[in-house]
């Protein structure tokens, strides 16, 4: 279908085109009343409406901005040529019929139990989009988590009506499950009508992890773009379609994306939400990551960023987080607006009384860390004394011949403590870049100008050799320990004993992750390990960034599972972000000790984390070398794991204690102490003098921001109607589910699915006493379900049998057996559970809506009343097409009154049932349906003649709103014009001023008025029946 670009351009002299044009597009929206839930007829065929906007065209050629209102209208298909076809008309071009609900035709349901209407209703209350501005949750008890009242608090903020888009930082310390609170976001972001194209931009070793939490948990399917799901978008798109545009929900990762070839892809494609996990690496401005973060700020509505370690302790670097979220909250002079950072960021950890009141047994408090002095074996000793006398602690200068000649000594302390094999790999890189005679040093900046001094330079290649030559020996005495299976000395030798004691084995259960920090020393743990352990290939595993994102994943996959063969799993810090580690393990061992508490409490997180049953256990090896020197400096390292250790019980992140907020900044910190052999304390402060709270300090000492306090921000709401579960008409899910299946395919849904895919059943298998259920996909379905993740497609087969759990208990259950069964094959579940938003539910609701007797019409049916009702529903919108305010009348019809008496519905699940039409009941007899035809008419007119002092209030607030945002960027233009006007603040203002026309688009426009039922009293069908 013909679809045209969306165009709203603006100038930095004035409001927006669209801001100057409201008046216009208000009288244009009120002319084309529809709404989402309307039919249209369109090109001869008839359309469900799912989504209507203003936009804006030019008139003519000659005008700059355009200023011509029209109505963009997204459309699924009903009648039969186009049924399941989604398009996109505007009203300017295509001409678009609304059926009029006033003259909405009144039908029998002849089904048996009024199935049929039943299905309708459940269908209609589905599909109608809960006001934007409804900050409670709505769906949390319906999805496959144990819900706890903390995780909601993002939710409610990000909802807030106060804020112009829902857009927030979940700046959760290290444990927390930020990807639960990003499912319930967005879950409740779809139910509003507000996620319908969502992004996920994650690192790559998550990518999997992610789209696995967001299918399982919440039934929100993603399509993964790692190097393999993008191969298969070449061979199916041709080079010049831009891939998201082909599929509605994505999960990719940040160095995929933000090459130039996916940018140009980005700046042509909006999205209704956004996640970017781990945003810290967003910040630089300088860079191609704070680019892309850039560019989908400015193309989506919603945005959700999270990581626990937002800022660098840098203003500037948090400024940018924030001007991400909100343009104005970052006022021109780079100072943030406190009182907006409350609205925009959640900020908690373990210990918050919030979270530690529900998590319980949820998180298992860890064990005293351990740590295993290890006495240094000689051949070890003589190479740390080596390092402390000739190049940490020299009398003179250390042999070093470069620039940076405090720094190099301490990479090669650093490397020593992974490993000797991390070490010979430094040597031998650093000897590789020694210039030869005449040569700049590779180092220098000045490379090619000056020749290096050839005795500085020939005594480094002495003092590098001599480490070269113990770092080798030291190598060779492990081989040769190997050999002559006599037991390994120093720290491996402590690392294997630890690993036995703990019961690692070739047919133990136990499972260890050991950290390094180079990838040297993961490659010699990983062969030695296997040797000496007597482990098979396949159970010792590594993790680093040098693998393919296919390969990280993999491997982080198959260590969840009970029946992997992984027993040691031995990784780089790349898994110290965002990697869940902690369903088949609790024992975590530094086996170097990384120089900075946020990785240390990083490293921990993986294991240490909401939804460890066991308590985790860390285990630390510190080298004890007999040179004081060098000793003293490892004695501060250890410190270092005391120190996290107590932060983490007092104040539940480690960041706050040493303020340097990013490793890199601690590791410095870390390396000048040590070479100025200054005490760690005066580097790291005592726990007591920290407070978690001070990861905000950096705003001034009179932020008044309660980040943790989550009631902090909240509007006050009125009570909306609203399902807990998604359901209104139905109790479960099966049950809707069963019933649209009867109704399509004639109640034959039990036969097996015809060989061209489009006749006979479903093969449809119910199995009650095991809570599933199943069926073959018939073809419609399968297209809709190429948008479920790849690998589980595969892996469950769901082509010819798609599995479901009709309850929570077996949706926890094959969820636990996918990952702990021996047998399990997969990490999908093999029945997958039946939520709210489930794909099959929308399938269902879509076949009700489309599959009625006569287009737009409404059912008539007998209920427990006594006189007449008809249930309207009444929405309020604005001009983006979002629901401003959504209410239900019942409008009774007194035999001898001749106007209607209304009152309002609260909650319409309330009403279905009193009514009794919710219920599946006998269908005995038929409605003269001409004796009620003129209710409807009747209960529309009666309806559209109060809508407006109904809807006044919501109105006037959604309208109060729009002014203070507009003032809000106005004294922001204004403050920009007293700062010079630099190409940056330039490009600031020019996002302020877009949120004009955002602003301008918020205000109400549109009303639409539908009947949904008429219920008559028994007595009605009975009479029919005696007249017949």
């Amino acid at each position: 279908m013909t679809a045209q670009p969306e165009l709203a351009d603006s100038s930095n002299g004035g409001l927006s085109a669209s801001a100057q044009s409201s008046s216009q597009a208000s009288q244009a929206s009120s002319q084309t009343n529809i709404a989402p839930g309307s039919i249209v007829l369109v090109r001869d065929e008839e359309w469900l409406v799912t989504d209507v906007r203003t936009v804006y065209e030019r008139a003519n050629h000659r005008e700059l901005f355009p200023t011509k209102p029209a109505n963009r209208i997204d459309v699924v298909g009903v009648s039969e040529l186009v049924r399941d076809m989604t398009a996109t008309f505007f009203d300017s071009i295509d001409h678009v019929e609304v059926l009029d609900p006033r003259e909405a035709p009144l039908m029998h349901d002849t089904s048996p139990q009024f199935r049929d209407s039943r299905l309708w209703l459940e269908a209609a209350l589905r599909k109608t989009a809960l006001p934007a501005e409804l900050a409670e949750p709505t769906l949390s008890d319906g999805m496959l988590i144990d819900v706890k009242d903390y995780q909601q608090t993002p939710v409610r903020k990000i909802l807030d009506p106060a804020n112009l888009r829902p857009r927030i930082l979940l700046a959760d310390a290290v444990g927390l499950g930020k990807t639960i609170e990003i499912g319930l976001i967005l879950s409740e972001l779809i139910r509003r009508g507000r996620g319908e194209r969502i992004l996920i931009v994650t690192p790559k070793h998550v990518l999997e992890q992610i789209q696995h939490e967001m299918w399982t948990k919440f039934a929100i399917p993603f399509i993964r773009l790692d190097s393999q799901g993008i191969q298969a978008i070449r061979r199916k798109l041709p080079a010049t379609r831009n891939p998201f545009a082909y599929f509605k929900r994505v999960i990719i990762s940040i160095d995929t994306l933000k090459s130039d070839r996916y940018m140009a892809h980005l700046r042509r494609h909006t999205w209704d939400a956004v996640v970017i996990d781990e945003s810290h690496n967003v910040t630089n401005q300088s860079t191609l990551n704070n680019r892309l973060a850039s560019v989908l700020s400015a193309q989506t509505d919603a945005l959700i960023l999270a990581s626990a370690t937002p800022h660098n302790g840098k203003k500037e670097s948090f400024a940018e987080l924030i001007r991400l979220l909100e343009p104005t909250a970052v006022l021109p002079g780079g100072d943030i607006d406190k009182t907006m950072l409350d609205r925009l960021v959640v900020r908690r950890h373990r210990y918050s009384d919030d979270v530690r009141r529900e998590v319980g047994a949820d998180w298992a408090e860890r064990e005293e860390p351990r740590a295993i002095h290890v006495p240094a074996s000689p051949k070890e000793n003589e190479l740390a004394r080596e390092l402390d006398e000739v190049w940490l602690h020299p009398q003179g200068s250390s042999p070093y011949s470069g620039e940076r000649s405090a720094l190099f000594p301490w990479t090669l302390a650093k490397a020593f403590l992974s490993s000797p094999t991390a070490l010979l790999e430094t040597v031998t890189n650093r000897l590789a870049r020694l210039p030869k005679p005449g040569e700049a040093a590779a180092d220098s900046p000045r490379r090619g100008t000056t020749a290096a001094d050839p005795e500085a330079v020939e005594r480094e290649r002495r003092a590098l050799g001599r480490l070269q030559q113990l770092a080798q020996e030291l190598e060779d005495e492990v081989a040769a320990n190997r050999a002559a299976k006599k037991q390994q000395t120093g720290k491996y030798g402590a690392l294997l004993n630890y690993l036995k004691e703990i019961g690692i084995s070739s047919r133990g259960e136990t499972r260890a992750v050991v950290f390094a920090e180079r990838v040297a020393t993961l490659e010699s743990l990983q062969e030695s390990l296997k040797t000496d352990l007597k482990l098979r290939k396949d159970q010792v595993g590594i993790l680093h960034g040098g693998l393919s994102d296919e390969e990280q994943q993999d491997i982080v996959e198959s260590f969840k599972r009970a029946n992997s063969p992984l027993r040691v799993l031995v990784t780089g810090d790349v898994a110290s972000e965002g990697v869940n580690l902690h369903s088949q393990c609790h024992h975590l061992v530094h086996y170097d000790i990384p120089w900075s508490l946020i990785r240390i409490e990083q490293r921990n997180g993986r294991i240490d984390r909401y939804g460890q049953t066991q308590p985790p256990q860390i285990t630390t090896l510190v080298l004890d070398p007999d040179t004081e020197g060098f000793a003293g400096d490892i004695r501060v390292l250890k410190k270092l794991i005391e120190k996290e250790n107590q932060a983490h019980k007092a104040l539940g992140d480690a960041a706050a204690l040493m303020g340097r907020y990013t490793a890199e900044a601690e590791e410095r910190a870390i390396r000048e102490a040590l070479d100025r052999r200054e005490d760690i304390d005066t580097v790291i402060p005592d726990v007591d003098d920290a407070d978690f709270d001070d990861f905000f300090s950096i705003f001034d000492d009179d932020s008044d921001a309660d980040l943790n306090n989550p009631d902090s921000s909240a509007t006050s709401q009125p009570e909306a109607p609203r399902s807990s579960n998604g359901l209104y008409v139905y109790d479960r899910a099966v049950d809707f589910l069963r019933d649209s299946l009867a109704s399509v395919y004639n109640d034959k849904q039990f036969e097996p699915l015809a060989s061209d895919g489009a006749g006979g059943g479903v093969g449809w298998v119910e199995h009650p006493n095991q809570s599933m259920a199943e069926l073959q996909p018939p073809h419609d379905l399968m297209r809709r379900l190429e948008a479920l993740p790849q690998s589980y497609r595969t892996e469950r087969d769901i082509k010819n049998r798609f599995l479901v759990a009709t309850s929570k208990d077996k949706g926890r259950q094959s969820v636990d057996e996918a990952r702990n069964d021996p047998n399990s094959t997969s990490l999908w579940p093999a029945a997958h559970f039946l939520g709210p938003l489930h794909p099959l539910l929308e399938w269902s609701a879509d076949r009700a809506l489309s599959g009625i007797e006569k287009r737009g019409g409404i059912y008539a049916v007998t209920g427990t009343v006594e006189e007449p009702h008809v249930l309207m529903q009444a929405a309020l919108l604005n001009e983006r097409g979002l629901t401003v305010s959504l209410m239900y009348r019942d409008l009774m019809f007194p035999k001898d009154l001749g106007l209607a008496l209304q009152q309002e519905v609260a909650r319409v699940e309330d009403f279905l049932r009193e009514t009794g039409i919710a219920e599946a009941r006998s269908n005995a007899g038929t409605i003269d349906l001409s004796d009620y035809q003129p209710l409807v008419a009747q209960a529309f007119d009666t309806m559209n003649s109060e809508v407006k002092n109904l809807t006044d209030a919501a109105a006037q607030h959604a309208e109060q709103r729009v002014r203070d945002w507009m003032e809000q960027t106005g004294q922001w233009r204004q403050a920009a014009l007293e700062f010079n006007q630099t190409q940056t603040l330039k490009q600031r203002t020019h996002r302020v001023v877009d949120q004009e026309t955002l602003i301008s688009q918020m205000k109400p426009s549109r009303t639409l008025i539908r009947p949904l039922v008429l219920v008559v009293p028994q007595s009605a069908a009975d009479r029919s029946e005696r007249n017949a």
